[in-house]
């Protein structure tokens, strides 16, 4: 991993057997880094920058680099200490002297054990966070008219994302689907009505990944139902097929959601099934979820089904392995998120809902009175395994004060 370490020592100290320290103590990280002393010219350069408090009497070091580091970084600082020669001391009253300037910060120690883990999972954040940079996302058509808390702040997002939202007319979508040629699939059906539609769900595909590569998209969230009377099909195959291929793909021109899924992608590599619930337990924590899509490359095996509402074009139905799952969600403005770890008990195949249902129970039953008292819109994103404590790290890294100067 990509970690620089810098150091804040007092002059006071002598230098040989903070060197000692040193050496002893950063030989206990268990991670690879570069040491750079009390060079801080290329501060903020990498995957995490920790600042080493030494020794005591660093706090007016600290305070007089503190214009240059703001100008150099908007990440959180890490004070990385030993707990000897009075570093943590130190390294207390410079977190709260950050405090007290609404900037964020943290002094990372502890264990052996702790500090390794937290600072491999800072710097995973971190590179997490240099690889969205520059990434564009699409919306493709506005937002469908019944997600009315579903919109998202463009600036917030591209100042801590640093992701650059593109608006693209369902126009144009339509008018590349019209001069594109029906192709083939490999999926077939037993259904007439589904063999048939299956050519122009192709062709929706096709047309989406002209769109991506015109202008250079890692990811879209697409007005849908607009094609179910515009091209008499459905969007549910071609999304399906994209996410499976790194593209981050979603409904209903979700803003929020398609966040939310391009940070699944960014730390999991899947970037999850976008889904609402349609039932909730509220006394027991289990809760069902349904859409009419899934990422292929997060289910065992697929059927192909209509679209529920309109009966029309090609669903998915899907049928993901059993075992842990995590749901996440984030807000348009980047100011919450909702993150429950739970499993995933069964799928089922009921004709009343969307075509890929599951039946997760909370491992905190407590948290299904989220959904009913303080939800994030309706559709969120279910991903296999128990992420929770990552992505917990990695909005909170998103949401920080920024150190402005």
């Amino acid at each position: 991993m990509n970690i620089a370490i810098y150091t804040l020592t007092s002059e006071l100290h002598d230098e040989q057997a903070v060197s000692g320290v040193t050496k002893e103590f950063l030989g206990t990280l268990g991670v690879e880094y570069e040491l750079k002393g009390n060079d801080y010219s290329d501060y903020g350069t990498h995957a995490l920058d920790l600042i080493y408090v030494r020794t005591g009497g660093t706090e007016g070091i600290f305070k007089r680099l503190l214009p240059q580091l703001q100008r150099q970084s908007n990440r959180p600082f890490y004070l990385l200490t030993s707990g000897k020669s009075n570093s943590l001391a130190a390294s207390l009253e410079i977190l709260s002297f950050l405090r007290q300037q609404q900037i964020s910060g943290e002094v990372i120690h502890g264990s052996e054990a702790y500090v390794y883990h937290r600072v491999e999972l800072l710097a995973k954040v971190g590179e997490i966070r240099r690889n969205l940079q520059g990434q564009r996302l699409g919306v493709i058509g506005e937002p469908s008219d019944w997600l009315i808390s579903s919109k998202a702040d463009y600036q917030v997002v591209a100042q801590r994302l640093g992701i650059e939202m593109v608006d693209i007319p369902m126009q144009e979508l339509l008018d590349v689907i019209s001069q594109t040629p029906l192709y083939d699939t490999e999926e077939t059906s037993k259904v007439a009505a589904i063999r048939e539609a299956l050519p122009g769900a192709q062709q929706i595909y096709e047309a989406l990944k002209v769109l991506v590569s015109r202008h250079q998209l890692s990811g879209l969230t697409l007005r849908c139902f607009d094609l179910l009377t515009a091209v008499k099909n459905t969007g549910c195959l071609a999304l399906a097929k994209l996410n499976s291929e790194g593209v981050v793909a979603g409904c209903e021109g979700d803003v929020p959601t398609l966040l939310t899924m391009t940070l699944s992608q960014a730390l999991t590599g899947v970037s999850g099934f976008q889904a609402n619930p349609s039932r909730i337990d509220s006394e027991t924590g289990q809760l069902l979820f349904a859409h009419c899509t899934i990422p292929f490359n997060m289910v065992e095996r697929y059927e192909l089904d209509t679209h529920f509402e309109s009966g029309i074009g090609v669903g998915i139905r899907g049928y993901m392995k059993q075992g842990t799952v995590t749901m996440f969600k984030v807000a348009g403005d980047l100011s919450r998120c909702f993150i429950a770890e739970g499993r995933l008990v069964r799928n089922q195949a009921q004709p009343d809902l969307c075509r890929t249902q599951q039946v997760i129970q909370l491992d905190d039953k407590h948290q299904a009175m989220y959904f009913l008292t303080e939800p994030i819109g309706n559709h969120h994103v279910i991903i296999p395994g128990h992420w929770g404590e990552e992505l917990h790290a990695l909005f909170d890294e998103v949401t920080t004060i920024y150190n402005k100067v």
